[in-house]
């Protein structure tokens, strides 16, 4: 998995030859080249889509009950229910007791994306009990030892603007999220899987002082799946970039703007 997605390869893990493991260095442009034109159209289509916004809203209005007027304004804010950002991270790190079936291998790998992508790998306790969940029995200790070595690295750690224990500068919110788009499924048995992960990715600091802030990058991971322990674990996996889209002709939030998003909108510990 990533270890910051849109920066360089540092190498892999495991000794196979196979796995790569990005580590973010801030070079590059996190935009992935220039953008192409199409205000008429995007405008056009914004028109439409609130007309028809317009004619739902007024037909649910119109279909409105007579019980409802007469509910009085203290009654409707006590039903209303009270908003709260979702945590970006649960009691369980991360989901785990699949299905033993193709659904079960596509749901797991889309899961343990989501966490290996996750602000908890840079943190020591949660990054072991996600690997412990993540990996197989016969994995998971070689691969603790392993990326603990590189979410330690000072190094690594100064690229991507966090001190030595993988926090954030005072005034800055440290963002790494994983959202998976697809799954595909290409090999499968009844103890053995193979899932293509199709993602984008958040990452980089969100804060007015910030100088790695939060960019968009997209990858596929392709993760080897074993049935052990009456669950999918990883054993191995390989990542690529893209497919990258088209980028809209969208102007880019203010830093305040992307770290009040980060703080209401919590990340999700199962994807699929």
């Amino acid at each position: 998995m990533s270890l910051g997605d849109d920066h360089q390869s540092s190498g892999g893990y495991g000794g196979t030859g196979q796995t790569r493991t990005r580590l973010p260095d801030g070079d590059g442009d996190g935009y992935g080249g220039p953008r192409r034109g199409g205000r008429s159209s995007s405008r056009s289509l914004v028109t439409v889509v609130g007309v028809v916004v317009l004619l739902i809203a007024a037909i649910a209005f119109a279909n409105r009950g007579g019980d409802d007027s007469a509910e009085s304004s203290d009654d409707a804010a006590a039903d209303k229910p009270k908003t709260s950002a979702t945590a970006p991270s649960g009691t369980q790190p991360v989901r785990s007791g699949f299905a033993h079936d193709e659904q079960g291998a596509q749901s797991a790998a889309a899961n343990y994306a989501v966490a290996l992508g996750s602000d908890g790998m840079f943190d020591k306790a949660r990054r072991h009990d996600i690997i412990d969940t993540v990996y197989a029995p016969d994995v998971a200790a070689t691969r603790r030892t392993e990326l603990d070595g590189a979410y330690s690295s000072q190094k690594f750690l100064a690229n991507i603007g966090l001190d030595k224990d993988g926090r954030a500068p005072a005034g800055q919110t440290f963002v790494s999220r994983v959202i998976p788009v697809g799954t595909k499924l290409t090999t499968s048995s009844a103890e053995k899987a193979t899932v293509e992960v199709w993602y984008t990715s958040l990452f980089g600091l969100s804060g007015g002082d910030s100088t790695n802030p939060v960019t968009e990058s997209w990858y596929t991971t392709t993760y080897q799946l074993t049935w052990a322990d009456n669950d999918w674990k990883v054993t191995d996996f390989q990542q690529k970039d893209g497919p990258v889209p088209v980028g809209r002709d969208q102007r880019a939030s203010t830093a305040d703007d992307m770290t009040k998003a980060v703080e209401e909108y919590g990340g999700f510990t199962y994807a699929r």
